[in-house]
């Protein structure tokens, strides 16, 4: 159940069709989950999730993007390059911290299929991925998640609702002592979409701010875990740069700020932020070439984020409200928010 559906209202702005990032045309996601009890107390809770910024070929067609660092604990691929170049040429891949390597193997196998001159004729890709640490619910030391996984979740996105709570990268990940995991939101700026997925792992249950959120008094969560992560992806269809990206990127931490979290020593608060409204051929003889963008003093700005901070907050409280509690390692439960 989404937030809104118990009467939660998050912001000002309006959501677009599903409330979801996949409300940004093109945008298109898919998961792979892994449920399955492992050898004695061990299990398999976890999984691979990616987002594509639409449904050509990335690495041919990129598109403008941006990563911003709330806090650095955190080991991701990719980003390095994205802010050099401002260009994004791979699926955004989600999962567990010590899963980092094989989903990248597995993105990567699958690009240099629909590629097959990347490292012969021309130069090499840059795959993006991201994680949190789900080591309270899943064996992560088993390296359940495997290369195929990320391939199959690639081949799986698809456009419409997508399946939010513990699913995918989420499968094992905690909020606020209860079940999070994948949560996304949306917002109408004009003719635009903004559009939030998050991959959320992180506060402690008395962060919450529960009375915002017309939550329960008294609620009783896990014990104590690390710091906890999130990772922030944020999509919009309106014509913006990899400079203005970053800027829309660092409202996020608004709305992430307003759920609980001060971002603490230990957490991994990661944003990628990326455009749809244009794409930037790899093949081109061209010397010059066109883009459009929004003005930055333009009132449209302000709204987007507005639309920015106000989906990422509401995609946080999604992927709470969306998760059902969950059994994993050594017989743990981490039961889902009794909003």
């Amino acid at each position: 159940m989404k937030i809104r559906d118990r009467g939660i209202i998050i912001g000002t702005l309006k959501p677009a069709g599903n409330n979801c990032i996949t409300d940004v045309p093109g945008v298109k996601v898919g998961h792979v989950t892994l449920d399955e009890k492992l050898e004695g107390e061990e299990y398999a809770a976890t999984g691979v999730t990616a987002i594509l910024p639409h449904g050509g070929n990335l690495f041919q067609q990129k598109v403008p993007a941006a990563s911003y660092v709330l806090n650095g604990f955190g080991k991701t691929t990719g980003l390095v390059q994205v802010n050099e170049l401002g260009l994004l040429e791979s699926p955004i891949m989600l999962t567990n911290t010590f899963a980092v390597p094989a989903v990248t193997e597995g993105a990567l196998k699958f690009m240099l299929e629909q590629n097959p001159e990347i490292g012969e004729t021309t130069g090499t890709i840059n795959i993006v991925a991201g994680e949190c640490n789900d080591s309270y619910l899943n064996s992560i030391r088993h390296f359940s998640v495997k290369p195929d996984h990320a391939y199959e979740a690639i081949q799986k996105a698809g456009g419409g609702q997508a399946q939010e709570g513990a699913v995918g990268a989420g499968k094992g990940m905690i909020c606020f002592g209860h079940k999070g995991g994948i949560g996304s939101s949306s917002r109408k700026v004009d003719e635009y979409t903004m559009g939030c997925m998050v991959l959320s792992n992180f506060g402690r249950k008395e962060e919450f701010q529960k009375e915002r959120y017309r939550a329960a008094s008294s609620v009783e969560g896990i014990p104590e875990t690390s710091d906890g992560s999130i990772i922030i992806v944020l999509a919009t269809d309106a014509p913006l740069s990899d400079r203005q990206l970053l800027r829309a990127a660092k409202r996020t931490g608004i709305g992430l700020s307003r759920t609980g979290s001060h971002f603490s020593n230990g957490s991994g608060d990661i944003v990628i932020a990326f455009s749809t409204a244009q794409t930037s051929s790899h093949y081109s003889g061209e010397k010059q070439e066109t883009r459009i963008q929004l003005r930055d003093d333009h009132a449209i700005m302000n709204m987007i984020f507005t639309a920015a901070s106000e989906a990422a907050e509401e995609a946080i409280l999604n992927s709470l409200s969306q998760a059902d509690t969950t059994r994993g390692r050594k017989g743990r439960v981490v039961s889902s928010y009794p909003f």
